[in-house]
């Protein structure tokens, strides 16, 4: 091989993304992550249950090559989510559970159409939660490298959950990216915001409204919701004016 081919080579080589993480066995990465998870207090038998025949998910790195936020103009973005359907099912459900949204958005100051919205955007209205089980989920991207630290930390916030008791292992079910329940929290959301809002000592924010609208109100609250004003306004520009400015 010549010089010339020997540089382009390796550089070519440096210009991709070393991904450490990956660079690992899942399997010997797996041993290390339970020591890891030992050494943080959560017991051996929810970790061994939650990792049980957990291998890295092809499907899910593809998906997190092409999210469509990243490749969609927003227009064509907000056409395909804010649909007129989507708006009636909205306000059935508004009418449907008015109280307990009412309940929820007295205690947090947070009007309930925004509760209702947040759960219609996120999982139209808690009808498409996803199907992936959540740890095998984080554990795919952590593995994968490209964000290894950020899931790392992620999967470890879903095993403490687990092993709160707040969900079964069967049961935490969420997206590819390891967002959970009817509003789609990942897990470090889930141990900020999350509340038990029908007082049965569990946060379920995948089976309980009170839980998933008490959940929601909490996390606009504490991020700073203003209970006297609307989320926003359309701009319309003047006639005349160029859209590259």
């Amino acid at each position: 091989m010549s010089l010339r081919k020997t540089l382009c080579l390796f550089a070519a080589f440096t210009l991709l993304p070393f991904h450490a993480e990956a660079a690992q066995s899942f399997k010997a990465w797996k041993k290390d992550l339970r020591k890891d998870a030992l050494s943080q207090g959560i017991s051996a038998s929810i970790f061994d249950a939650a990792m049980a025949g957990a291998k890295p998910i092809p499907r899910i790195i593809e998906l997190d090559r092409k999210q469509p936020e990243g490749t969609m103009s927003f227009s064509k973005y907000y056409s395909n989510v804010i649909t007129q359907g989507r708006i009636n099912k909205g306000r059935e459900m508004y009418s449907k559970h008015r109280a307990e949204l009412e309940r929820a958005s007295r205690k947090y100051d947070v009007p309930p159409q925004y509760i209702v919205a947040l759960w219609g955007i996120e999982t139209s209205y808690g009808r498409v939660t996803g199907g992936y089980k959540v740890p095998h989920a984080l554990a795919t991207l952590a593995h994968d490298g490209r964000r290894s630290k950020f899931f790392r930390s992620e999967l470890m916030n879903s095993l403490k959950i687990l092993d709160a008791g707040h969900i079964s292992v069967a049961n935490m079910k969420g997206s590819w990216a390891g967002a959970m329940g009817q509003n789609q929290f990942m897990p470090s959301s889930f141990n900020t915001f999350a509340v038990d809002g029908n007082g049965d000592g569990k946060r379920d924010i995948w089976t309980s409204l009170p839980d998933v609208f008490a959940s929601s109100a909490n996390y606009l609250s504490t991020s700073g919701w203003k209970y006297d004003e609307r989320w926003g306004r359309e701009v319309k520009v003047p006639k005349g004016v160029s859209s590259s400015h």
